[in-house]
């Protein structure tokens, strides 16, 4: 308990799914948490179903409306939860979205849609927070969600794996600039993972013809898997822990695979 107690910490994507435990795992360290998220209804029910644990651990809570997109509304975000917590220490640039289509089929939508909230959503949200640390002094941390898919690219969802590698650029970009307002970047890459994401991803691969039957494409993948099972977001949290505490204070530029020995590099 308290490897992260008294910290302000933000967490995109926080609404369900690995950004929800992510935020969850730091509130029972003691941390100051916003749960933010673009469904801004179900991340206020999500943050008020926390509020016992955030007692417990001694930190506080609150939600946030947001689209990672848009440079003004994560701006008044921070803003709000800098506010509320006093400072910020933490960013977690966790918010993604997917959309499998076969790869002679992606179309400029498709490229967009994903990059923009993948990719150009990681630049604003680290400038963003940046901006807040640098302005209120001694330094802090942000961590991105990247992912195996952005060690190896994968047939069916190329834009996604290309916007996954530009988060592996932005963090290291992002920790040769910020190291001097000691600042860190590092970020996490998850594998295969049981969450509502993978559930509508296996819907998508059904509707494009690249699997025959529910569960077959997180069946496909996860029998690479050297631990020999699909991980929970439970399996993540120590980690993305880690990367909010001090704990990991030497630590900037690098991303750590968490995919059970998927993806080996």
């Amino acid at each position: 308990m308290g490897r992260v107690s008294g910290r302000a910490c933000l967490v995109t994507g926080a609404a369900q799914g690995i950004g929800r435990a992510i935020a969850e795992a730091l509130l029972e360290e003691g941390a100051d948490v916003c749960f933010a998220d673009i469904n801004g209804e179900k991340a206020a029910h999500v943050a008020a179903e926390n509020a016992e644990r955030a007692s417990t651990g001694g930190g506080k809570v609150m939600s946030a409306k947001v689209d990672v997109t848009q440079r003004n509304e994560v701006r008044d975000m921070i803003a709000r939860a800098a506010d509320a917590f006093g400072r910020i220490d933490v960013k977690f640039n966790n918010a993604g979205v997917n959309r499998p289509m076969n790869f002679l089929d992606v179309t400029e939508e498709n490229w967009r849609f994903i990059m923009d909230v993948n990719g150009l959503g990681v630049l604003i949200g680290m400038q963003e927070a940046a901006r807040q640390m640098i302005a209120q002094g001694g330094g802090g941390k942000i961590v991105n969600t990247a992912s195996i898919a952005s060690r190896q690219g994968f047939d069916n969802v190329a834009p996604y794996c290309a916007s996954k590698w530009a988060v592996v650029s932005l963090t290291q970009s992002g920790a040769r600039d910020l190291a001097r307002h000691d600042i860190t970047v590092t970020g996490f890459a998850p594998g295969v993972v049981a969450t509502e994401m993978w559930e509508e991803v296996d819907r998508d691969l059904m509707a494009i013809g690249a699997s025959e039957r529910p569960g077959q494409a997180m069946e496909e993948f996860s029998s690479e898997i050297l631990k020999g099972r699909v991980a929970t977001p439970a399996d993540i949290t120590g980690t993305t822990t880690f990367l909010a505490s001090r704990d990991s204070d030497y630590m900037t530029g690098q991303i750590v695979m968490i995919d059970g020995g998927m993806t080996l590099v």
